[in-house]
């Protein structure tokens, strides 16, 4: 059984300390967490159970933390992947839900797997979910400030279980003063894949990640053959001509763990039972 969290990138200045300690701290109590969960869980309910515990958390950009859109409103997105059947379902644009991830999840046995906008929102509503305000204090002291957004906020989980089965879940909160409407690759194959070979969940710059298709082609290339390794070394080149940002974490089905990114630095910890990696 392995399990690896990404927690977005570090974007914060350097000299933050104390906020860098903290996501250090986070994602290292919420990686185990969902390790302890994984040992008598399936790799999906482990990736929905870390995904919300990251929603959770207001460090980091989705759920609870989302950015604000430049209307004013918050809107996210989530997507879920369960390797072995293959099956992909998703939110894009939901508003006011607590833990968009959970909603992905009971998507996951819908016709419709993926919904937008108000359909995503009414479709959690019949189903219990309440209103829930996802706005917290810096958010909207950093919109009234207009401050800059770095886009490169996301969460997400790869989880290999006790039956080699992978799953994949990836949130995000958007990148913060875009323009409404806008989708991000965290509802999208590029941002969000698995199969019996391998699962990969990114962060970054949504339009680099979906551009390379980045998700999908290192999986793809993991199946066609490719070592977890070389399967990123390749993909990542290809991005390298439009200086895409991006950053993955994967598991293969040989229980490899393997983390990437093109800029510095994607936050990440990992777990195994005995070893713990977590980003510097």
């Amino acid at each position: 059984m392995k399990i690896i969290i990404h927690g977005g990138f570090f974007s914060e200045s350097s000299t933050n300390h104390e906020t860098k300690v903290a996501k250090q701290q986070a994602l290292l109590r919420i990686v185990k967490n969902s390790y302890d969960f994984l040992q008598h869980h399936s790799a999906l309910e482990t990736v929905v159970h870390a995904v919300t515990l990251l929603e959770d958390d207001e460090l980091f950009n989705a759920g609870t933390g989302s950015q604000i859109q430049s209307d004013g409103k918050i809107r996210m997105s989530a997507s879920l992947m369960d390797g072995s059947t293959q099956k992909m379902s998703g939110v894009i644009n939901i508003e006011e839900v607590k833990n968009p991830i959970q909603v992905a999840q009971l998507l996951m046995d819908s016709e419709d797997k993926v919904l937008g906008g108000d359909g995503a929102t009414d479709f959690a509503r019949k189903l219990g979910f309440e209103v829930f305000s996802t706005e917290i204090p810096q958010r909207r002291a950093e919109y009234v400030a207009k401050k800059a957004p770095t886009g490169t906020g996301t969460v997400g989980c790869v989880a290999l279980d006790t039956h080699g089965k992978i799953a994949v879940a990836t949130s995000t909160g958007g990148k913060g003063f875009e323009i409404p409407g806008r989708v991000s690759d965290s509802a999208t194959v590029a941002g969000n894949y698995a199969n019996h070979f391998c699962g990969v969940s990114l962060t970054g710059v949504g339009e680099d990640i979906v551009s390379g298709a980045v998700a999908a082609k290192i999986v793809t290339r993991v199946t066609d053959g490719f070592t977890i390794e070389k399967a990123f070394e390749k993909t990542f080149e290809e991005l390298k001509p439009f200086d895409g940002f991006a950053g993955a974490i994967a598991i293969d089905s040989h229980g490899n763990i393997f983390h990437q990114d093109s800029h510095p630095s994607m936050v990440f910890a990992s777990f195994d039972g005995e070893k713990e990696e977590v980003f510097e």
